[in-house]
């Protein structure tokens, strides 16, 4: 059995460009090392979630990890855990951000966000400010993490099924009021508008008066990686709520860009799972010039030139589309996939873009099918029909070691 090596490129998916002759960004850029990949390989197209389903980052990769929605902890709890927060289920968590807000017609708008360097300590101190607030025997804390943003943790047995307060447009929008999706949330919720007012009576005056609330959730039991699918091994990405989510499904977290040196390591510790994740090419997307976009990749496309395919599944996907433009966060385009490695069909595809891996054996995927594909590429698919494991929704089957427990 082979182990598997996931190259994750952030935001990889993207629209055809008018300025790059109706291609992606994928499509106009030079990238001969992913072209002989694809050309060893199979090729396709992924959705996370589905077609014309715009995910956040988490949500995808809780999806492409074999990872079912009712399982889904929330980004929160993913920001908590990596910044080495203890977190259990009897918290609901948010992600709280401080900002400047003026006051209009309609309501509180928000104009901007502190600056990183120049304003840190006075966000930290604003932010601790509106720490340890009790509305309705819901106890709120909050830990600040950078930039005036934090985690906030409501104890008393608070419930997650609350919409946010900030509304995640790219630029000024209003503050939002916190909403119940079931009645059973309705005091959570009151309890969360009457914190917000709180935190803003707390900071009137100051250039940063309101902190917004969003990514409500709360840890949910679901197996881990290797009860799952039967791998362990490691989680590289720069993001700390990323960190987060590999540490929640038992992957080992490291704070790392993509580094094929870190990922021949692992393969010689005996991980069968390996995860790299790189976010240059969301950050081209964001900056919504194709160009910008095109050339991250081929600066990627650049540092793949030794993924280890003689000894390992390889695939190199993204999350989700970034497109470079117009003007969208996410979009729900497919992205470019491809698998190579021992034993997996060279499918006739040549070159890594849209169109191009439209055209593979792989077909149109989505996220619940990843894994199931490379396990089966890493001669680990599972039998259907035989008993070999007591995990819901297992993919693969047991490591060695819960085997032998089974007995």
């Amino acid at each position: 059995m082979l182990p598997i090596v996931l190259v994750l490129l952030d935001g990889l998916g993207d629209r055809a460009h008018d300025v790059l002759g109706g291609r992606t960004a994928g499509e106009a850029a030079a990238t001969p090392n992913l072209d002989a990949l694809a050309a060893r390989g199979s090729c396709g197209l992924l959705y996370a979630v589905g077609p014309g389903r715009a995910p956040s980052s988490e949500v995808a990769h809780w999806a492409m990890l074999g990872y079912r929605p009712d399982e889904f902890p929330g980004h929160a709890v993913f920001e908590a855990l990596g910044r080495g927060q203890a977190v259990n289920d009897e918290h609901v968590f948010a992600y709280a951000a401080l900002r400047p807000a003026e006051r209009r017609e309609d309501g509180w708008w928000l104009t901007g966000r502190p600056d990183p360097q120049r304003d840190a300590e006075e966000a930290a101190e604003l932010v601790g400010r509106c720490d340890g607030i009790e509305i309705d025997g819901l106890a709120f804390s909050l830990e600040q993490v950078w930039r005036g943003e934090a985690v906030l943790r409501i104890a008393g047995g608070a419930d997650d099924r609350v919409t946010d307060t900030d509304a995640f447009f790219r630029d000024r929008h209003p503050v939002l009021r916190p909403r119940p999706l079931v009645p059973e949330a309705g005091r959570t919720a009151r309890a969360c508008e009457e914190w917000s007012r709180e935190a803003m009576r707390r900071l009137e005056g100051e250039r940063f008066n309101v902190i917004t609330l969003k990514w409500f959730g709360r840890p949910r039991r679901a197996p881990n990686f290797r009860e799952r699918h039967g791998l362990a091994g490691a989680f590289a990405a720069e993001s700390a709520f990323l960190r987060g989510l590999g540490r929640c499904v038992g992957l080992e977290p490291t704070e790392a860009k993509l580094d094929l040196g870190f990922v021949a390591e692992r393969l010689e510790a005996g991980d069968t799972f390996v995860y790299v994740h790189d976010k240059r090419v969301d950050e081209g997307g964001h900056t919504k010039d194709p160009h910008v976009k095109q050339r991250a990749i081929e600066d990627l496309d650049a540092e793949l030139a030794n993924l280890p395919s003689e000894r390992a599944i390889v695939c190199v996907t993204g999350d989700h589309a970034t497109p470079a433009s117009p003007e969208v966060i996410h979009s729900g385009d497919p992205v470019p996939l491809l698998v190579a490695g021992p034993g997996v069909r060279a499918d006739g595809v040549t070159t890594f873009g849209e169109l191009d891996c439209a055209r593979g054996v792989l077909g149109q995927l989505r996220g619940a099918d990843l894994m199931p594909v490379l396990l089966n590429a890493a001669d680990r698919p599972l039998f259907l029909g035989s008993r070999p494991t007591p995990v819901d929704g297992a993919d693969g089957y047991p490591d060695r070691e819960e085997l032998e427990a089974l007995i």
